[in-house]
């Protein structure tokens, strides 16, 4: 246990960097974002009034309230950016998390392969750092939510304002939305399968590893069989399906067995394959 721990220390440790600098990102587009939103819409205010003004005939707007969850709705571009790279960032790193450990003139993986505990202890140390970076990423959006809420308050007058719930704020952005369920169940399904996704990566590189040239070939169909076993059930057992005599109740525990299976497959022949097959 205490050696798996190190593990985990050592993949958190050597990712923090690109950790802080997606959170610095995130928060410094947002923050822009929103500030510069509302400063504009208080200029376009201003100079209308003072139109009007000018014009007496002219009727005097009424002070329509800004809310939080307006800014969200407008800003929606800006904050779904830095989302969507921390995203991409860490798609890629499910494979660089990896072959990192083979770069280099005296390759890492050699002295993690000769510690002397079990090879699993390197696959569920780099899973978990995995998790970790993710429900960071997302737990500093959670965070980050409260205090942008904050800075909107100081940056409009009182009297400009109306108050907004967070839920609502979630709700509102698309990229919020996917982020961060409503839920529970949600919460369980997108993220249930953002982990069998990386489950079936990591032992898709420990294929190509294991087999090289040919383990391209491997991992590559290693792929698609978990993808399409995940997704048959909904689209040629699925409710509508032409022959179909499933109800959607059944459909879901089919796809929930399916998953399950995927990941379970996937955990023992990557254990199975760092374990037996790459050698030092």
């Amino acid at each position: 246990m205490n050696r798996y721990l190190k593990l985990v220390h050592m993949e958190v440790h050597r990712f923090r960097w690109v950790l802080a600098a997606l959170m610095a990102i995130t928060a410094i587009c947002q923050i822009s974002a929103l500030i510069v939103t509302v400063l504009t819409e208080l200029s376009r205010r201003e100079e209308r009034l003072s139109q009007n003004i000018g014009n007496s005939s002219a009727p005097v707007p009424a002070k329509d309230p800004l809310t939080f969850e307006w800014v969200m709705m407008i800003t929606q571009q800006w904050f779904s950016l830095p989302i969507l790279l921390s995203i991409a960032v860490l798609g890629l790193y499910a494979f660089i998390i990896w072959y990192r450990d083979w770069i280099g003139r005296s390759t890492f993986i050699y002295r993690l392969l000769m510690l002397p505990a079990a090879r699993s202890n390197i696959y569920f140390a780099k899973i978990t750092a995995f998790l970790l970076f993710v429900f960071g990423l997302v737990s500093f959006q959670l965070v980050l939510l409260p205090i942008e809420q904050l800075i909107f308050k100081l940056v409009l007058p009182a009297d400009l304002r109306a108050d907004s719930h967070i839920v609502e704020v979630i709700s509102i952005n698309q990229a919020l939305a996917m982020l961060i369920p409503r839920g529970f169940e949600q919460f369980l399904y997108s993220y249930g399968l953002g982990t069998i996704a990386i489950l079936t990566i990591f032992t898709a590189v420990l294929l190509e590893r294991s087999y090289r040239r040919l383990g391209i070939l491997y991992g590559l169909l290693y792929l698609g069989a978990c993808g399409l076993a995940v997704v048959f059930p909904i689209l040629f057992l699925g409710v509508g399906t032409p022959g179909s005599s499933f109800f959607p109740e059944e459909i879901f525990v089919i796809v929930l067995v399916m998953c399950a299976l995927v990941s379970c497959v996937s955990v023992w022949l990557g254990m199975r394959l760092l374990a037996g097959k790459i050698t030092v």
